[in-house]
């Protein structure tokens, strides 16, 4: 089933949906890296916000 996007809230906003490309599209754009990068990202680290936040802005 698909995600339903009426139901968002602070636990959705904590991680990062790898599998919606629309999330690493957005999460891509917001860091300034390609998404490539960012899904190796999410792949090496998971899909917790905060260390993925922490980890691209290294890659900057």
């Amino acid at each position: 089933m698909a995600d339903n996007k009426s139901k968002r809230g602070a636990s959705d906003r904590r991680q990062v949906a790898g599998g919606e490309g629309y999330e690493v599209n957005y999460f891509a754009r917001k860091h300034g890296i390609t998404k490539d990068q960012a899904e190796g990202l999410i792949k090496r680290i998971g899909n917790d916000r905060e260390k993925l936040n922490a980890a691209a802005a290294k890659l900057r």
